[in-house]
């Protein structure tokens, strides 16, 4: 019998091609139409997004790239697909191949299964780089694998991975990173939590994503050793006029030092690589709130990108699928 050969997806959201607004706007228009994204009848969210959000939105986004763009270009795309390569060394000697692909941009989910299809690959794994489950991103990656493989006539088996919020390795993964800046430059008052934020109306309607950050924020806690006291969790990236996830992250920044707490580290156990988000926002944007609003030290902690035991958490958690 012919052995299988497997394909590892490793999938990200996906960044502009350059910082620039127009690069920004075409990445905005393909995110923010997906309707796993914006859950609004699209006729009214076509108006809104093509009159109210891409003549504004992409300029100000812009800004914000240019902030942390690398002579390598975005980081998402860079650290991802270091991540990526990483990855694949150490799988390679079991006869693994393993690609990165982007929901949106490149390179594109259906053509990287295309390029598997071609060399043979029979058995797939899907992974994407979202430790906490959300219809908004993981779903969204699901719908876009499975319209590829909708027009195939032969299907490889399929092992589509949805969350990994409360993997052993992962949660190790995170502890270890916090603890490393803590030998380095001390422990702050307060450990902040920071998750990306969502509308409160998909938990309502079944999405786990909120359970799953506390979860994974309570764990990650545990494995620290620290007391409630010790640490918060808080939701970032609010995007318009509905309520959204609490405790909002700026609004808890602005009150932190007035309650005496006036030195934090922040992380983001929800990014498995640093992006916009993490280092334009959290680490940048938010320092800026904190600072003016009476603090006295802000330290971002950054997300565990290629380090050697995010490679390790991310193959021991693919390596189950083999």
């Amino acid at each position: 019998m012919t052995a299988k050969k497997t394909g590892v997806l490793l999938a990200n959201l996906g960044s502009p091609t350059a910082p620039t607004t127009s690069a920004v706007r075409r990445f905005l228009k393909e995110f923010l139409w997906d309707p796993r994204v914006v859950n609004l009848p699209r006729p009214l969210w076509w108006v809104i997004l093509h009159f109210f959000v891409l003549p504004f939105r992409p300029r100000k986004s812009a800004k914000a790239y240019r902030k942390v763009w690398d002579e390598k270009g975005s980081p998402l795309i860079f650290l991802t697909l270091q991540l990526t390569e990483r990855v694949a060394e150490k799988l390679h000697a079991k006869g693994v191949t393993t690609q990165h692909v982007m929901r949106y941009g490149e390179p594109s989910i259906a053509k990287q299964l295309k390029a598997f299809k071609t060399a043979g690959i029979d058995n797939l794994i899907v992974l994407p780089l979202y430790p906490q489950y959300s219809s908004t991103t993981t779903a969204s990656i699901y719908d876009d694998v499975i319209k590829e493989l909708n027009q195939w006539r032969h299907l490889p088996n399929i092992h589509f991975i949805s969350d990994y919020h409360q993997h052993s390795h992962y949660i190790a993964a995170v502890a270890e990173s916090i603890e490393q800046s803590w030998r380095e430059h001390g422990k702050n008052e307060l450990l902040l939590m920071s998750f990306h934020g969502l509308p409160e109306q998909l938990t309502k309607w079944g999405d786990p994503y909120f359970h799953q950050c506390h979860k994974t924020a309570a764990l990650i806690a545990a494995k620290l050793g620290i007391d409630e006291k010790q640490w918060m969790i808080v939701f970032q990236s609010r995007f318009g006029k509905a309520q959204w996830l609490k405790p909002y992250c700026v609004d808890t920044l602005k009150d932190l030092p007035g309650q005496g707490i006036k030195k934090i580290d922040v992380v983001c156990p929800g990014f498995a690589v640093d992006c916009l988000e993490t280092l334009e926002e959290i680490a940048m944007e938010n320092k800026a709130v904190f600072m003016a609003s009476g603090g006295v030290e802000y330290r971002y902690i950054a997300a565990l990108n290629d380090s050697e035991i995010h490679v390790d958490a991310i193959v021991n958690l693919l390596e189950q699928k083999l």
